[in-house]
């Protein structure tokens, strides 16, 4: 990575909340404990996300569907595809998902480390969301960046469990990106859109596997040209206790994983925007310590020990 500078710039968007039905999976309150957990350490800025602007979401998705997403008239298949219950709140927090990534990825650029503690929706396509993903954060970055000349080649290294189908999509024809993801063979989705540099583990695969698969699509990645910045959709998900992750992969060996990527982004000298992506642990504490470890990993915070 580059030189960091301190203190390190986190963004959060928790107190933008959505409502859920009672017993729906998806562990919205993980974030603002894990905001909780690291907003004291003195190495770190946290601080509350903007909003994405309508012309940075359109730089990725169609007119036709950002006005069904922020208009409230997904079709039912459309909604059923998204996973999460169409509210104007709903649309407010994926607003400010996508413009913590926005801020993230400029403070990367500037400090050499920056953290959105969220994003990583990368199952959004241009013109559909879908696994509870509505806009694409990362790409709508790449792309407002760009826009305003502030990087060119791009790394994204997707290590949540499930394939980044969306952000492949959008990036299939960008010669200037590079997609590079360990992913669970069997798991969600099952329609898979190619990516750049990909390896399917099977279930249960373990951490040597794993830790042997990211650094195979690291040195792949950098491989391909220096980028000017690494978006790094850092998943829990591979974690054993995860619900939905099923890779078998111990806390430890996550942390693991973390310092792998820091290492080989450090000795290219490439800065790092840190998304959280997947986890949904049970109990919910165990995402909140593998997030917090991933963060003091690449800031070298207390929180993440």
């Amino acid at each position: 990575m580059a030189r960091l500078t301190a203190p390190i710039s986190v963004l959060a968007h928790d107190r933008f909340d959505y409502p859920l039905p009672e017993g729906h999976r998806f562990p919205l309150g993980r974030y603002r404990m894990l905001r909780e957990a690291i907003q004291d350490d003195p190495r770190l800025s946290v601080r509350e996300s903007r909003a994405a602007r309508d012309g940075e979401l359109a730089l990725v998705h169609s007119a036709r569907y950002l006005a069904r997403a922020t208009g409230g008239t997904l079709g039912r298949r459309e909604r059923a595809a998204l996973g999460l219950p169409w509210s104007a709140q709903l649309v407010e927090r994926a607003r400010r998902s996508v413009g913590a990534t926005i801020e993230a990825a400029d403070a990367a650029l500037e400090g050499g480390v920056a953290v959105n503690l969220g994003g990583g929706t990368h199952h959004a396509f241009p013109d559909a969301g879908r696994g509870y993903c509505m806009f694409n954060d990362v790409v709508c970055a790449i792309r407002t960046l760009r826009a305003s000349g502030a990087v060119g080649r791009v790394l994204v290294v997707d290590l949540d469990v499930h394939q980044g189908d969306g952000t492949n999509a959008c990036l299939s024809a960008d010669a200037r990106s590079v997609t590079a993801s360990v992913n669970g063979g069997r798991n969600y989705p099952f329609r898979r859109v190619p990516g750049d540099v990909e390896v399917d583990l099977p279930d249960g695969a373990g951490d040597e596997a794993y830790l042997a698969a990211v650094r195979d699509v690291l040195d792949a990645g950098l491989a391909r040209g220096r980028p000017e910045l690494c978006f790094y959709l850092a998943g829990a998900d591979p974690y054993a206790g995860d619900r939905l992750g099923r890779l078998g992969v111990s806390a430890e060996g996550l942390t693991r994983r973390d310092r792998c990527v820091r290492d080989a982004l450090e000795g290219a000298g490439v800065p790092v925007c840190v998304v959280l992506a997947g986890g949904y642990a049970e109990p919910i504490s165990d995402t909140v310590a593998i997030n917090a470890r991933t963060i003091g990993v690449f800031t070298g915070s207390v929180a993440g020990g």
